[in-house]
C-alpha cells in the first residue's frame, strides 16, 4: 500500500462523517435557498484566501534538505491564485452583495479551521499542510461534480454563479492525480503522519464550518 492509499483509509472515518452535515445532504440533494448558498461562498471566501499564504509559509518552513517541494508548492500557488474572488463574483451573480462578504467576520468554525492550519505551519510540521490540501481537493471534486448542477437546478441561478465549483470539478481531478504522486514521494514517515493528522482533523474543522451555515430559514441577513 503506497502512502497516498495509506492517507485515504486513514481518514476514511472523518471522510464518512463530513457526508452526514446536514448542510451537505440538503445541498447534494437541491434543497437549499439562494441565501444559504451565499452563506456557503461568503464561508468558503474566507478560508480560501488564506491558501496562497499558507503555501507561502509552508515553502518557508520547508527544511532545506526538503526543498523540492519548492516547486511542487510554486506550482500549486499558480494555480490558487485569484480563486477568491472567483467566490466574491459568484456571490453577486447569486444576487448577493460580493462586498459585504468580503467585509463580513468568518463564523468561528471558519476561524478555527485557519487558525489551526496557521499554527500547525508555524509549530509543529510544514509537510503537514498537505492534509488540508487532500481534504479541500477532494471534497471539492464531490461538491463540484454533483453538487453544483443540483445546486444550480434547484435554485435556477445563471452558470456564472458557480464559477469556483464548477471549476474544482474540473481542476482538482486533475490536481488530485498530481497530489496522489506528490505524496507518494513523502518517505518520511514523520511528515506522513503530520500528513494524516491534518487531514483527519481538517475534516473534522471543514465539517463544522458546513454545520455553521445556515440552513432554509434559518439566514436573517445574507451576505
Amino acid at each position: 500500500m503506497n502512502f497516498y492509499e495509506q492517507l485515504v483509509q486513514a481518514t476514511e472515518n472523518e471522510r464518512q462523517a463530513l457526508h452526514t452535515v446536514p448542510q451537505l445532504i440538503s445541498a447534494m440533494r437541491g434543497e437549499i435557498s439562494v441565501e444559504t448558498y451565499i452563506a456557503y461562498l461568503t464561508q468558503a471566501y474566507h478560508h480560501v484566501k488564506h491558501t496562497i499564504r499558507f503555501l507561502m509559509a509552508m515553502g518557508l518552513r520547508v527544511p532545506e534538505e526538503k526543498k523540492w517541494l519548492h516547486n511542487v508548492i510554486a506550482e500549486y500557488i499558480d494555480e490558487e491564485k485569484g480563486h477568491e474572488e472567483w467566490i466574491l463574483n459568484d456571490i453577486e451573480a447569486a444576487g448577493g452583495d460580493k462586498e459585504a462578504a468580503r467585509h463580513s467576520i468568518p463564523h468561528l468554525e471558519t476561524q478555527v479551521l485557519v487558525a489551526y492550519n496557521y499554527d500547525y505551519l508555524n509549530r509543529h510540521n510544514p509537510v503537514g499542510f498537505l492534509g488540508m490540501v487532500f481534504m479541500l481537493e477532494s471534497t471539492s471534486i464531490q461538491l463540484a461534480t454533483q453538487g453544483a448542477n443540483t445546486i444550480q437546478l434547484a435554485l435556477g441561478l445563471p452558470a456564472s454563479a458557480f464559477t469556483y465549483l464548477q471549476s474544482h470539478g474540473t481542476l482538482d481531478i486533475s490536481h488530485m492525480e498530481f497530489f496522489r504522486k506528490l505524496v507518494n514521494q513523502v518517505d518520511d514517515t514523520v511528515d506522513q503522519a503530520a500528513i494524516i493528522e491534518v487531514a483527519r482533523n481538517t475534516f473534522h474543522l471543514f465539517a463544522n464550518v458546513l454545520r455553521s451555515i445556515p440552513m432554509e430559514g434559518e439566514v436573517h441577513h445574507a451576505a
